[in-house]
């Protein structure tokens, strides 16, 4: 039985919530995460036809990549059209989680799937914003409890050093402790002096995992009192995240002509283009799902010939004219990408946990609120 919390457990480890932009109301929408799923349906935006097509589909929980309360309601009057659809969902007792810049900045998120899409090589992050530290556990337990240790540290996710899994050192030492009055030793006699041949275990472990893996030692510490070191590792980096991509083509083309494929890549009816001069050659692009328009001197420190992104306002085009650079907006609706790319994933993941009573199937349904009128 899966419920709502164990799929935001498992991609929250891939998308963490941090990473999240300043304000941006990532995480779970509506309903409860003690709710068990069955049917998931994956989709770009959380609007009214969306609804229909869950309930038709018999959905227990919609994955959005926009958040379906992205303002906070007013009051909950259903003559409201957003306050209606949400009662819909309540009704229905589907749950509804959202996971938006935190997936833009994930590694093998949004923005590495619109790269891809855009056949990009050699590819960077736009503009890091996060760097994950990484964490070092030390406990003592009895020799005996030593393997027993390790593999509940590794099994909580610590040890993991590139492509090894369960990495830990132990070494053998001598424990010294006088239990009080009070005390329920696992091991000794209450005010008696006691020496205990123990095994130190060593394990690091990404900052976020920190109470997953003091967790996991406590469950299977014997001492009433399990004595543990915790510190931060300045000599070691972890995993790197940011917003956008930056990569280069496989072949030069022109401004025109990779804004011609940058409609046939995303099949889009028609996009705008913001350049100066469109017969110039075109090597390294950088991409940026949504509104990234802020994001454009990045761009240029990156040396960038061309910005891909969305909804690039008025007057921001005009700035980065003044600045050479040229941009592609495809519009924001390129972000459906998600459906294609999502649902696989979360199938590997289904697999890979054994759930094998949850199916994902990706929305039907468009909704690009725009129409290109020839």
């Amino acid at each position: 039985m899966v419920k709502v919390k164990d799929f935001i457990q498992r991609f929250e480890q891939f998308a963490p919530r941090y990473l999240a932009e300043n304000g941006d109301p990532v995480g779970m929408q509506l309903g409860s995460t003690e709710q068990t799923i069955h049917r998931v349906l994956v989709t770009l935006d959380v609007r009214p036809e969306v609804v229909k097509e869950a309930i038709a589909k018999k959905i227990d929980f919609i994955f959005a990549h926009h958040p379906a309360v992205f303002r906070p309601a007013k009051n909950l009057v259903t003559d409201d059209p957003q306050n209606a659809m949400y009662a819909e969902l309540l009704r229905h007792h589907i749950a509804v989680y959202a996971a938006h810049t935190n997936l833009d900045s994930a590694n093998g998120g949004m923005n590495d799937w619109l790269a891809e899409q855009l056949q990009l090589q050699n590819v960077q992050i736009l503009q890091p914003n996060y760097r994950r530290q990484i964490m070092k556990l030390a406990t003592y337990v009895p020799q005996a409890n030593a393997a027993t240790m390790r593999q509940a540290l590794a099994d909580a996710g610590a040890g993991q050093l590139g492509d090894y899994t369960a990495a830990s050192f132990s070494y053998a030492g001598t424990g010294r402790f006088t239990p009080g009055t009070g005390a329920q030793p696992f091991i000794g006699q209450v005010d008696q002096a006691e020496a205990v041949a123990e095994t130190k275990v060593e394990v690091v472990f990404p900052e976020d995992l920190t109470n997953k893996v003091l967790a996991a030692m406590f469950s299977v510490h014997p001492y009433e009192e399990p004595a543990y070191d915790l510190f931060r590792l300045d000599n070691k980096t972890g995993e790197q995240f940011g917003i956008g991509r930056v990569g280069e083509l496989q072949q030069q083309m022109t401004i025109r002509e990779f804004a011609e494929f940058t409609r046939t890549a995303f099949d889009l009816h028609g996009l705008r283009l913001v350049t100066q001069k469109p017969d110039e050659l075109v090597q390294r692009v950088a991409v940026l799902g949504g509104d990234g328009g802020k994001f454009y001197p990045a761009v240029l420190q990156q040396h960038a010939n061309v910005f891909v992104t969305g909804d690039v306002y008025y007057h921001t085009a005009h700035d980065m004219l003044a600045a050479g650079l040229s941009a592609i907006d495809p519009g924001h609706h390129v972000e459906s990408i998600v459906k294609a790319k999502a649902v696989p994933l979360f199938e590997q993941w289904a697999q890979a946990a054994d759930w094998h009573d949850v199916t994902f199937m990706a929305s039907t349904l468009s909704t690009d609120p725009f129409t290109f009128i020839n």
